[in-house]
């Protein structure tokens, strides 16, 4: 028991050496290319953590573990959307950039909705992953015309070889120590879970999506700190939309036949994905940030998510209660976001009111 928790306290101490590089680096790499913060979080960023996820995939898709596999990435987007943002918002109210509403957000609910859509026959298809791996070229496409347009309209930039290089040098060594902090730290954890008793799935679900998510959460702790929000949101909702399109797509294609989709995953935990991924849509809009008190309902929510994976698979007997009180618990949570979020449009429209009748003034 000694060896896997000298690992885990490694694999956390290159966690954090990791990020502390790779945000630094991305940051004057942003600056030195004359590309956005944003569009670095959403691509660079986003495919560096997501490595980890893509390698246990693969790996898991090869040795015919399926359960984990779709577990690990399902669970690791909830992770990202609820644990992550959560988190980061606890810590530091993070500040939502105007873009990533319009048009990434609802590439990510978009991207959910149509896995959901591809797993509701029971599996994914080879061909269906084929098309996920098509659509992020088609993202990727998009990202690069939305980069070229903001150095076109006025992006001040210092191009200069050397600095690039130096950067694109340190961002590959943090991604680096990332991805094997966050693998000493599955293996232990998986460890630990298989002494627990816990089964494959909910492994995946939870010490395994967790773990290959640990270099998102310790980037966006990181990325708040340092005031670089652009790259603390745009990492993770990059990662979302990376772990459906690339890490599904692209994984999907090494395994012989379909992927079988569990029905408790279906019916759970991809619900509960969709739940999460619409959520994002009123807390990002109120005031364009995720305040302390909505990350502290981001982390109720995912602690919530977790006791029911432990009862159910526990079959314990604080089961049915559990079930019976959540939902008026999350109705009176989201009524109240409700009512901040009307109380915000309205808001919005009185003071675009006002600024019209001054104008005409």
């Amino acid at each position: 028991m000694i060896i896997p928790v000298l690992w885990f306290l490694a694999g956390l101490a290159a966690l954090i050496a990791g990020a502390e590089v790779l945000v630094k680096s991305v940051s004057r790499l942003a600056l030195a290319a004359g590309i956005s913060k944003l569009v670095i979080g959403l691509t660079l960023v986003a495919f560096g953590t997501s490595a980890p996820e893509l390698a246990v995939s693969i790996q898991a898709g090869i040795n015919g573990e399926t359960d984990l596999m779709i577990g690990n990435i399902i669970g690791s987007n909830i992770s990202n959307t609820l644990l992550i943002l959560g988190i980061g918002a606890l810590l530091i109210p993070v500040k939502i950039n105007v873009n990533l509403i319009r048009s990434d957000l609802p590439i990510m609910i978009g991207a959910t909705l149509l896995v959901w859509v591809f797993a509701l026959n029971g599996s994914i298809s080879m061909w269906e992953c084929l098309a996920l791996s098509l659509l992020l070229f088609v993202y990727l496409l998009f990202l690069g015309r939305q980069s070229g347009s903001e150095y076109s309209s006025g992006v001040k930039t210092k191009r200069k070889a050397g600095v690039i290089v130096l950067q694109l040098a340190g961002s590959i060594a943090g991604f680096i120590l990332l991805i094997l902090g966050a693998g000493w730290m599955v293996d232990s954890a998986v460890i630990f879970a298989e002494i627990a008793g816990v089964s494959e799935l909910v492994i995946g679900l939870t010490v395994v999506a967790i773990g290959t998510s640990l270099p998102e959460i310790v980037v966006v702790i990181v990325a708040a700190f340092r005031k670089e929000r652009d790259i603390a949101v745009g990492s993770v909702i990059g990662s979302n939309i990376m772990n459906l399109l690339a890490v599904l797509g692209v994984s999907g294609l090494f395994i012989p036949g379909s992927i079988p989709v569990p029905e408790v995953l279906l019916r759970v935990d991809l619900s509960v994905l969709i739940a999460a991924s619409f959520l994002c849509i009123p807390v990002f809009y109120t005031g364009r940030m995720i305040s302390r008190a909505e990350g502290l309902m981001f982390l109720f929510f995912y602690s919530s998510y977790l006791a029911y994976l432990y009862l159910s698979n526990k079959e314990h007997s604080l089961l049915d209660l559990f079930l019976a009180l959540m939902p008026y618990v999350f109705g009176l949570i989201l009524l109240v976001l409700a009512l901040r979020s009307l109380r915000e449009i309205f808001r919005r429209y009185r003071f675009r009111n006002f600024n019209h009748v001054n104008l005409k003034e």
